[in-house]
């Protein structure tokens, strides 16, 4: 008689707990059926992240926009999940798409700002990170991204196509995704040039270009699971749209005041050009879903809708008289809710609750769990966030809290913020003085951040101040460093 070793004993009680593990699973998909006695990941659904830039908490209809509409995007609200306080990983792209990608928040994640490299791209990822579309190929998805990737340039290591995706087609780099009309875009690691856009000319809308691979992705299903992660570059700054949604918005929106000189494209009509871009991205949205329906796979489709930061001042844009930050204080760059607090939407028929809303916390972190538990796969590598799958399904009493969200800004003389509960302290000028006083707000009573009630609350300034010296690492590249000032000032470059 054979006597087995250790490891031979250990290969067979692996083998037979797959085995049992693929016949309970056939056993699921033999039932009448019926999704409620099918597991969650046996159902794998195909994810949709469509990701808008720069887009503030106040631009949609459905989040207060009065200037204007966004049907397709109210629609998907209408279908699903509106969030009310949901955040974004940081207060500018990179270090926020970073944040989505990784599951971990700033003060955590390799990348905390817009570090510039030339001649394209931003500060790559180191080349072990594990981020979300890994996640999902090892569940066996497929994998694309299509728009702008702003996480290190295309000689990097953290390229897309090294970054757990399939396929990418876009812009390689955030800083020439400011340009609609680029002499070039990237089709997986080649670059492709676009001639009717040679010599500053605007012949290839390159969003347009970007959409219509998506779509493709879309359309080439073969029932496979696929996840796509759309990362539109509207309404960030140039301030411009394609001249058939100009004619639909001209002269809507009172006395223009022409944006001439500066780091944009000049625009005599940066209202008018504010809402068509909006616009174009509405239509994008609608123009996907009803892809996914005329696939017959609507239902089977996880939307999520959301905006890497607040809203930006630049190119012209009039902040103050769209109200593109609805209630809130703060745009882009800051660190008050209205730099960081973005609208979420998520519709997954059948799965979500159709007009639901709900006012549970989340941030872009949450987004790499979340699919971890959607798809059955572990989470191997540290993670900050948690999975928001409870919340989605409409089992709120299973829904795992965080102890505190933590942002962190290391430009602009540095600047952290942390929220526990309905408690929200800020700190700027941290680089300056790492030790000066922190604001506190209650958001429960006070969402605009108008009344700083630190004095009054010495006992909640403790506990925060504790939970902010263990909340960061210290960042391996030191362009990220917040407690360091610059000593050299280099060209600046628009975020």
């Amino acid at each position: 008689m054979t006597c087995l070793n250790s490891p031979q004993i250990t290969v067979i009680r692996m083998l037979a707990a797959a085995l049992v593990s693929l016949f309970l699973n056939a056993l699921a998909f033999a039932d009448d059926g019926s999704t409620e006695t099918k597991s969650v990941e046996s159902l794998r659904p195909n994810v949709i992240f469509i990701l808008a830039d720069d887009l503030g908490y106040g631009d949609l209809s459905c989040y207060g926009q009065k200037r204007f509409s966004t049907p397709h995007i109210d629609a998907l609200a209408s279908r699903g999940m509106k969030f009310t306080q949901s955040y974004s990983g940081s207060t500018v792209c990179a270090p926020s798409r970073c944040c989505l990608m990784t599951g971990l928040h700033s003060g955590h994640a390799p990348i905390r700002g817009n570090g510039e490299i030339e001649p394209e791209g931003q500060t790559p990822m180191p080349a072990d990170t594990q981020t979300v579309g890994h996640l999902l190929q090892k569940a066996g998805y497929r994998t694309g991204i299509f728009g702008k990737w702003g996480l290190g340039g295309p000689d990097t290591v953290s390229t897309p196509l090294k970054m757990g995706f399939d396929h990418f087609y876009g812009y390689n780099c955030q800083r020439l995704a400011h340009d609609y009309y680029p002499d070039h875009l990237w089709d997986d690691q080649t670059k492709v040039p676009l001639p009717g856009n040679a010599d500053q000319q605007s012949g290839q809308y390159a969003p347009d270009l970007i959409h219509s691979q998506a779509l493709e992705f879309i359309r080439s299903n073969d029932g496979q699971p696929f996840f796509c992660y759309y990362a539109a570059i509207q309404p960030h700054a140039d301030m411009v749209a394609p001249e058939n949604y100009m004619e639909r918005h001209r002269g809507k929106y009172g006395t223009e005041t022409p944006y001439t000189e500066g780091y944009y494209r000049p625009q005599p009509e940066p209202r008018a050009a504010f809402a068509a871009m909006v616009n174009v991205l509405d239509d994008y949205v609608g123009e996907i879903v009803a892809e996914l329906e005329s696939q017959g796979i609507a239902d089977q489709t996880l939307i999520i809708f959301s905006s890497d930061n607040g809203p930006h001042v630049e190119g012209g844009h009039d902040v103050e008289y769209f109200d593109c930050n609805g209630i809130l204080s703060g745009v882009k760059r800051d660190l008050y809710e209205g730099g960081v607090r973005v609208p979420m939407i998520a519709t997954w028929p059948g799965k979500i609750a159709s007009g639901s809303q709900t006012d549970q916390t989340t941030a872009f972190w949450d987004f790499l769990p979340t699919m971890a538990e959607l798809s059955g796969q572990p989470v191997t590598t540290a993670a900050d966030g948690v999975s928001m799958l409870p919340t989605l399904l409409g089992e709120p009493e299973k829904q795992q809290q965080h102890n505190y969200l933590y942002w962190e800004f290391p430009i602009q003389k540095g600047r952290i913020a942390i929220r526990k509960g309905n408690w929200k302290a800020v700190r700027y000028n941290v680089s300056v003085n790492p030790n000066s006083p922190l604001e506190l707000y209650d958001l429960s009573t006070d969402a605009e951040e108008r009344l700083n009630v630190a004095g009054g609350n010495p006992e909640v300034i403790s506990d925060l101040k504790i939970l902010l010296d263990g909340a960061r690492s210290i960042p391996e590249n030191p362009k990220f460093n917040l407690y360091k000032t610059k000593k050299k000032k280099k060209k600046k470059m628009k975020e």
